[in-house]
């Protein structure tokens, strides 16, 4: 599926594709794009490359619930990370839209469980891969921190299109979108307006927010955000909004 962004709980759905195998081999698909209703991110579109404009005559997520549900109907469900994502943001969008659906009696195969069970992904492993031998007293802070400089080190050797200069090493570690205000993406721009990304409020701007529900400016002040962020809430609870 492709969707507004990453949380299971406040994100949608705008194209949703279905492969249903049977045992006997043959294969049934299915594909459809949908209205989320909510905005999608410019961050969501440069990944996806669905825009707002490409879903806004297209059936809402209920319009589709029903059918979807019979179509799915004695399956066994497998992705890559369905089990974390996938499935449960999908269940959300049945919970939304009044429809019971159950994963209970499915079989969940997750593709991502396999390869990261099949390819760990800790310190240990990039070490054996990038530098060619096992790392001897792994979980203590000098063989960790001498591992990491070293993996890093390979890491450089081994992909000659990586940058060479830490600058731009730390553009290609740390990707910052052109929509967000604050550096974690928290707060972003629309269509010249500072919005949330996250929570119940997500989608709506700042001003909006300061008129029906001040004290969710005054939660976000003293929650655990960053500086940044808490210091655009105070702001914006006292008039003063982010300009473009």
């Amino acid at each position: 599926m492709e969707t507004t962004g990453l949380s299971v709980s406040s994100d949608r759905i705008v194209e949703l594709a279905i492969l249903k195998i049977h045992p006997d081999g043959t294969e049934d698909f299915r594909s459809v794009r949908i209205n989320p209703e909510i905005p999608i991110p410019t961050a969501a579109t440069n990944i996806h490359g669905i825009t707002n404009e490409d879903v806004a005559d297209k059936p809402n997520f209920l319009q589709y619930a029903s059918s979807l549900r019979h179509f799915l109907n004695g399956c066994d469900i497998g992705g890559f990370n369905v089990q974390k994502f996938d499935l449960p943001l999908l269940e959300a969008e049945f919970r939304r839209a009044g429809v019971e659906f159950s994963r209970q009696g499915c079989c969940i195969l997750d593709a991502q469980v396999i390869y990261h069970k099949l390819e760990p992904r800790d310190l240990a492993s990039a070490y054996r891969k990038y530098c060619g031998k096992e790392l001897e007293n792994s979980h203590t802070s000098e063989a960790d921190v001498r591992a990491a400089a070293e993996v890093l080190e390979c890491q450089l050797d081994m992909h000659p299109e990586l940058p060479r200069d830490v600058a731009r090493l730390h553009d290609f570690c740390n990707p910052e979108e052109t929509d967000w205000i604050d550096t974690k993406g928290k707060i972003i721009w629309s269509e010249g307006e500072a919005i949330v990304s996250f929570g119940q409020y997500k989608g709506k701007s700042l001003k909006e927010i300061r008129s029906i529900d001040s004290e969710y400016l005054r939660w976000m002040g003293n929650a655990d955000f960053s500086a940044e962020v808490k210091d655009i809430a105070a702001k914006a609870l006292n008039g003063e909004f982010p300009e473009p």
